[in-house]
């Protein structure tokens, strides 16, 4: 392995550098988009509002049947 002169050394840290730097901009960008839930309920706004249809259809079924269960013991 030949050594490097510390100019080489240097130049091969500022690479790295500017590197990492374009890798953090571009995962924080990959985040944002991930994170953005209000695009995401966007996109996918039937599904959404089959699933809310769907658990107030079971809550209320069961207030409603623990409701019955009271009324009937009494």
């Amino acid at each position: 392995m030949a050594a490097r002169t510390p100019e080489e050394i240097r130049t091969s840290i500022e690479a790295n550098r500017r590197a990492l730097g374009v890798s953090m901009e571009h995962l924080q960008q990959e985040i944002a988009v991930l994170t953005d839930w209000r695009s995401q309920l966007v996109a996918r706004q039937k599904q959404v509002v089959i699933g809310a249809a769907v658990a107030g259809f079971v809550i209320g079924g069961g207030i409603a049947a623990f409701g019955g269960l009271f009324r009937r013991r009494r």
